[in-house]
């Protein structure tokens, strides 16, 4: 029987949240959110109180298309108006398997995750779906047979 490697999947938080983390300040405006997560790669930033430097909420491309689709002028409103005020978060420690039941139950597609320091990194449901999933479907979609292709 041949030997099989296996490769262990990321067992916390703190093995698949990415870094750095991109912040924002509630002040800012909206479509400065939208430019730090087209430029970061993103599609969450952590809000940031600026006289404390805590979290004060988190704003998603979802926050900023809901802004969007109500005729908001995304250059001339501010992030406190449309994020999310004292988001879910978990802890570093906390398992994969349980991000995405908070996931699931919340219907989130973010969890801020915090540490004995605080704020030290984001983890979306990508991530959260790749380690449970497993190494085998990290190709890309392109790389993937098209649905009614004899591929």
């Amino acid at each position: 029987m041949p030997e099989q490697t296996h490769v262990a999947a990321p067992a916390t938080a703190a093995d698949l949240m990415r870094l750095p983390l991109t912040t924002v300040e509630q002040q800012d405006h909206v479509a400065a959110a939208a430019y730090l997560m087209k430029h970061a790669g993103t599609t969450a930033l952590m809000v940031l109180d600026p006289w404390t430097g805590q979290p004060a909420g988190i704003i998603t491309e979802a926050d900023i298309a809901h802004a969007v689709a109500d005729g908001k002028d995304v250059n001339s409103t501010r992030i406190y108006e449309v994020m999310t005020t004292r988001p879910t978060v978990i802890n570093t420690t906390t398992s994969v398997r349980d991000a995405a039941k908070v996931m699931t139950s919340g219907h989130f597609r973010h969890l801020p995750v915090v540490g004995d320091a605080g704020l030290v990194g984001i983890v979306d449901i990508a991530d959260v779906c790749l380690a449970l999933l497993g190494p085998d479907v990290s190709r890309s979609p392109a790389d993937m047979s098209q649905p009614g292709s004899t591929g």
